[in-house]
């Protein structure tokens, strides 16, 4: 019998360390080779660690959210396998906890918490706290049920023509006694007994941020730190847009349906034309600006475990039924987490949307190291000023965030009136002669 190291293995691309997001092991479990031990994050993706061997756990190399160094140990098997080279180590690494012989090696922390858990409650509940005057009273029972009550106390009750199943209890179990009755007599005619009093909530939860929202909230911090940003919003009547794309969803067959993005998509890549310097990078670090002629679009997707961007690659090249293909494949593979390293990296720029849910107006944050991001808000229809009347019309707002270090205000707000332009006309967006 061995206790063999199942180590941390080197994931690939210079990653030297990774954080411990999922457990699917705990101690004492049989494992068998090949079976899945655990799953652990990257800055790229997130990589399921296989057992090397068969046997049983007797140990865990750490908790969820601890970052390990890439050949620490990650788990500790008891194996009837060859141990080999790894016996010695295995076992040197792994001590057997030494036994407490009597309660003075038991360290002086650990006897003050039993202590202080052995003490009763010096604080009465609040259920105790309360007169019974403001007993509570009200209908805390399913129609039907019987009320706990003793028969002094129900002789009593028929006596004053009191329905006990409309009485609180505050005995035992929420038994009934002379007192709950005693609150009901004093209760004014006509008037209904007190409500109780509302309990005060002091219970303080404790969530640790591990996994994807760990790495959201770097992401967020870099950018927030390192980019100064701008925000401009435009109001779009989306009404002939809206017509095309009821238009066009109508003779899509068995093609998939078109969203608001693959519009949106191709008035960014039309936009871009003119304005190359919103698809680009900014290395700070080298005071570099790197444009971009490829038109990788992140399309920030909500899955379960946080805000995921995946990557459509080369949108520019892609139809509109294309590009709804794509993005509905990339939310479909990024909300089951089986979206590959390739997919959630490489964009140059990022929309998001918060659909139906969207305010009148966002301000996203930058995808570092990109230097814009385009928002997309509620869409809803509004009387609009048409110079002699209000007029019904489908409007929408478009916030777009830029990087003030590298894109004036200027350009921020003609780029933005660029993609007003495009998607109040959207035949313009189609007319390849068209910049």
């Amino acid at each position: 019998m061995a206790t063999l190291p199942i180590r941390l293995p080197d994931v690939g691309e210079g990653v030297t360390q990774a954080e411990l997001v999922e457990w699917h092991v705990k101690m004492g479990d049989i494992v068998r080779e090949d079976d899945v031990l655990a799953a652990v994050m990257t800055d790229k993706a997130t990589v399921e660690i296989p057992s090397l061997y068969s046997g049983k756990v007797v140990k865990l190399g750490g908790d969820i959210g601890d970052v390990l160094a890439v050949g620490s140990n990650l788990v500790m098997i008891e194996t009837n396998e060859p141990a080999g080279e790894e016996a010695p180590e295995a076992e040197a690494l792994a001590p057997e906890p030494a036994a407490v012989d009597s309660p003075s090696e038991v360290p002086a922390a650990t006897v003050e918490k039993q202590s202080e858990a052995a003490k009763p409650s010096s604080t009465p509940s609040p259920a105790k706290q309360r007169p019974a005057s403001i007993a509570q009273h009200g209908a805390p029972r399913a129609e039907g049920s019987d009320p706990l009550a003793s028969p002094s106390v129900r002789a009593r009750a028929k006596q004053g023509g009191i329905d006990l199943r409309q009485v609180t209890g505050t005995g035992p179990a929420g038994r009934i006694t002379h007192d709950d009755l005693d609150a009901v007599f004093g209760a004014p005619r006509g008037q209904s007994a007190p409500r109780p009093a509302r309990a005060r909530r002091t219970g303080i939860e404790q969530i640790k941020v591990v996994g994807m929202r760990r790495k959201i909230a770097e992401r967020m911090a870099l950018a927030n730190t390192r980019i100064p940003h701008i925000t401009v919003v435009e109001e779009v009547d989306m009404t002939s847009f809206e017509e095309l794309r009821a238009k066009l969803n109508g003779q899509r067959g068995d093609r998939p349906k078109l969203t608001v993005l693959p519009f949106l998509t191709a008035a960014l890549t039309r936009a871009f034309i003119d304005h190359p310097e919103m698809n680009a990078h900014f290395d700070d670090d080298q005071g570099i600006v790197l444009r971009h002629e490829a038109v990788h679009l992140g399309i920030a997707t909500m899955t379960d475990a946080g805000l995921v961007v995946p990557v459509m690659h080369h949108a520019e090249a892609m139809g509109l039924f294309d590009t709804a293909a794509e993005i509905a494949r990339l939310s479909e593979v990024s909300r089951s987490g089986k979206a590959s390293r390739d997919e959630l990296t490489g964009s140059t720029f990022t929309i998001t949307s918060l659909g139906p849910l969207g305010a009148i107006a966002t301000t996203p944050i930058i995808n570092h190291p990109e230097v814009a991001i385009l928002g997309i808000n509620k869409m809803a229809m509004r009387p609009m000023w048409d110079g002699t009347q209000f007029q019904p019309r489908k409007m929408m707002n478009i916030s777009a965030s830029f990087d003030h270090r590298v894109i004036d205000g200027w350009d921020a707000a003609v780029f933005v009136n660029r993609l007003k332009t495009l998607l109040e006309t959207p035949a313009m967006i189609f007319v390849d002669d068209y910049a």
